[in-house]
């Protein structure tokens, strides 16, 4: 029997000093292409590349139970400006390394050794995922079609991160 399409609650995190809600072309991907498949975009905003302004927005996020998944694109190099690897730092819960792994050796495919200047990563954070990926528009595409949408797709085999979402809410994540 096929397993029925359940969508989940996403919020949209653009981190960048420059865009705006109608410049923001990686966000908009990101949210129109979840949208696409059936799922609820539940917010997207826009923050500027401040570790603690990242911080207190995931933060906002992870503890909203309407919230399910939250996606970030941009702050993920290697200059001084991109922090939000270290903002999101204190909030996980379990990291999730393989997302990052997969990123980057799909992305290497496209961009050869450049990849290893993305730190593209996952987590739980409490009982929400946290995926942060580039700014680029190729990146944040190669990071949706290719792995989020099966990932956030319960119909997808052997497994995917939907069908573990009701263990997840109901087990205690050690935080207050």
């Amino acid at each position: 029997m096929e397993r029925e399409f359940i969508p989940v609650n996403v919020a949209v995190l653009t981190v960048s000093d420059t865009r705006t809600l109608e410049t923001d072309t990686s966000g908009k991907l990101i949210a129109d292409r979840l949208s696409e498949v059936g799922h609820t975009i539940v917010a997207r905003t826009i923050v500027v590349d401040s570790e603690l302004i990242i911080r207190a927005q995931l933060a906002q996020w992870i503890a909203d139970p309407g919230v399910d998944v939250v996606i970030a694109t941009g702050g993920t190099g290697v200059t001084p400006r991109d922090v939000t690897p270290e903002a999101l730092a204190p909030l996980v819960t379990k990291q999730i390394p393989g997302f990052g792994e997969l990123f980057r050796w799909l992305s290497f495919e496209e961009i050869g050794t450049s990849t290893i200047q993305s730190r593209a990563e996952a987590a739980l954070c409490g009982s929400t995922y946290v995926f942060l990926l580039p700014g680029s528009n190729a990146g944040v595409r190669l990071g949706v079609e290719k792995i989020l949408i099966p990932q956030l797709d319960h119909r997808f085999k052997p497994c995917n991160f939907v069908m573990l979402l009701p263990r997840i809410k109901n087990e205690p994540t050690g935080r207050a």
